[in-house]
């Protein structure tokens, strides 16, 4: 049984949410957003919220019903406030900028490493933050991961990309003898 699956949705004003042929569709002050969702999980919009039940009792739905409310839960946040993640980049000489829609970044390689900016996110680089932000969870989520996977945070000086709120762990270098 699902803990999230057995509550209630409740839709803000100014969301219209529309459920037909297993797509969901919602829309908010900040866009539109779409997902396709599989048969096993009832899903009723009822006035002002949305109730979601599984409808057989198979392993299946039982594991896809509170999936499937943190989703329809993640796409009403979304278009009503946008998610934001922000990205440190540390490190002498590494810095990064957004030119169009690619960021381009130099990170002690070479060659800069330029990531285009998938459609419907709005990226900033600021002195040495990089913001994302976006009406999709996922979509900023994967994005951000992205980005942090071209230089991951090392251990002993800390230098590389990695989250605002993220803390490394350092280590002690060699003893000088």
């Amino acid at each position: 049984m699902s803990r999230l699956g057995k509550k209630a949705i409740i839709i803000p004003e100014k969301t219209e949410v529309t459920f037909s042929d297993h797509v969901f569709n919602v829309k908010g002050p900040n866009g539109e957003l779409k997902r396709e969702f599989k048969d096993d999980i009832l899903i009723k919009v009822e006035g002002n919220e949305i109730k979601l039940e599984p409808k057989k009792g198979s392993q299946q739905a039982q594991a896809l019903w509170g999936t499937y409310a943190s989703h329809i839960s993640n796409m009403i946040n979304g278009v009503n406030t946008p998610y934001e993640k922000k990205l440190v980049v540390e490190g002498v000489g590494f810095k990064s900028d957004v030119q169009g829609n690619k960021i381009v970044m130099s990170l002690g390689f070479s060659h800069p490493v330029e990531l285009t900016i998938p459609e419907g996110l709005k990226a900033t680089a600021e002195k040495n933050v990089i913001t994302i932000s976006g009406i999709d969870k996922e979509k900023v989520g994967q994005f951000t991961a992205e980005i942090r996977a071209k230089r991951k945070p090392e251990p002993y000086k800390g230098k590389g990309i990695r989250y605002e709120d993220e803390v490394i762990r350092r280590k002690q270098g060699k003893k000088a003898a």
